[in-house]
């Protein structure tokens, strides 16, 4: 069993100037491995929910998200990735060249953060900057 832990999601995408930002705020859970972390949580959207696993190890991080939304995303330092979005309205080619990524785990009752900085081209347009900040605040 892991340990319940509050997530709130910073997402802030720069296009050629415009930005967009959007904040998520969830409860979740939190299990700590010898060699990567999971994030588990679900997220609610309206009237639909999506279920979200965030698997970190040292030198990557892999975002699955299942139910009204379908992608599983990796995050490799200094490589494209490639993957799938399905929605509703569609299905998405998304190719991902992650620039950073700052992990701090959370430890005692002190809050963690993930941070991720990644170009992301979606079915081949020019490239939007995408910066997600993930803090975990264990309960």
């Amino acid at each position: 069993m892991g340990q319940t832990i509050t997530i709130t999601l910073d997402m802030v995408i720069d296009d050629c100037g415009q930005t967009e930002q959007t904040t998520l705020k969830e409860t979740g859970q939190y299990f700590q491995r010898k060699n990567f972390d999971v994030l588990m949580f679900t997220e609610h959207h309206d009237e639909q929910s999506v279920q979200t696993r965030m698997t970190i190890h040292a030198d990557y991080v892999n975002i699955k998200r299942s139910g009204h939304i379908e992608m599983n995303q990796q995050f490799r330092l200094k490589k494209w990735t490639e993957n799938v979005y399905q929605h509703p309205y569609g299905t998405i080619h998304m190719e991902t060249y992650t620039k950073a990524i700052i992990y701090q785990r959370p430890e005692n009752a002190k809050p963690g953060s993930l941070i991720l900085e990644y170009d992301v081209k979606l079915n081949g347009q020019d490239p939007r900057r995408h910066r997600l900040e993930v803090t975990l605040h264990p309960e």
